[in-house]
């Protein structure tokens, strides 16, 4: 059994809060600078090159490399043979995210009612997924979430019939509405299986997958390759502006599912996708 202090976890998630909204993490920045010299069209390549000029700024700067500094989304993966002492998990979590927000003057975007609209003014509460996993680490994923993409994913509760074309279909679909205001290039996460929520919450995490890598599943690896190709033929290109590069990448995760059912969920994430992990 070992002990883990929760004052560890408010630290590395104020961190990582801060971090992730100043530098792309290592995938993107890569997935980033090849767009540029992969897009066809000179209007979106001059727009690629410019949002390199933004980051470059905001790391030297020390500026949020976009004004939505996002709702931060954190996932835990706890082994089952650690201890927390020193207080409650999960207001640490809230607080590494407080300290992250407050101290490092990122933008405070959460409201505390949906109706009634009153900001908390320290950006929490995080929005919080928990998994038990065999050892004795902690593997934490934050991912701020802003809400210009966020508002542009959607869920499909296709029937079995479907099959794979209608899952297709329905991602194609989610990305056509989305258009430019998911600010391109994209990045989409798929959640196939499951339940209503499954599906939702694995095309979140689908998102902090490292850009280039694929599914071990044979089928999925060729999916998330058709769609990518697909994708990036509709032409909403950089900014929306049109061109090559509408997605960067497709994830997807699946889960065994109803014999009624075939949920579908499309979470789509903006150019700068930013996620950070780490294990303590």
């Amino acid at each position: 059994m070992r002990t883990l202090n929760v004052e560890e976890i408010s630290k590395n998630i104020k961190e990582m809060c801060i971090e992730a909204n100043h530098f792309l993490s290592k995938d993107m920045d890569i997935a980033m600078k090849n767009a540029v010299s992969t897009e066809k069209s000179p209007l979106g390549k001059k727009i690629l090159s410019q949002l390199q000029d933004n980051l470059k700024i905001a790391g030297k700067d020390m500026i949020p490399i976009c004004q939505d500094t996002g709702m931060a989304v954190v996932f835990l993966e706890i082994g089952q043979d650690v201890h927390f002492e020193g207080g409650n998990l999960e207001d640490a979590v809230n607080e590494g995210i407080r300290r992250g927000y407050v101290d490092g003057y990122l933008r405070k975007s959460v409201v505390k009612d949906p109706i009634l609209r009153e900001n908390t003014k320290d950006n929490t509460p995080g929005i919080i997924h928990y998994k038990i996993v065999p050892g004795d680490q902690v593997k934490i994923k934050v991912a701020p979430k802003g809400f210009g993409s966020e508002n542009m994913s959607r869920v499909f509760m296709l029937k079995p019939a479907d099959g794979i074309e209608g899952v297709k279909e329905a991602v194609l679909t989610a990305v056509k509405d989305a258009g430019p205001n998911a600010c391109p290039p994209m990045v989409v996460g798929v959640g196939i299986g499951g339940t209503f929520e499954k599906c939702a919450l694995m095309a979140k995490e689908a998102l902090t997958r490292e850009v280039g890598s694929h599914s071990d599943i044979p089928y999925v690896k060729e999916l998330e390759e058709e769609l990518l190709e697909r994708i990036n033929k509709i032409g909403i290109g950089p900014g929306g502006l049109g061109g090559s590069t509408t997605a960067l990448a497709v994830s997807v995760n699946t889960y065994p599912t109803h014999i009624a059912g075939l949920p579908v969920a499309v979470n789509i994430c903006c150019h700068v996708n930013r996620h950070v992990i780490r294990t303590i």
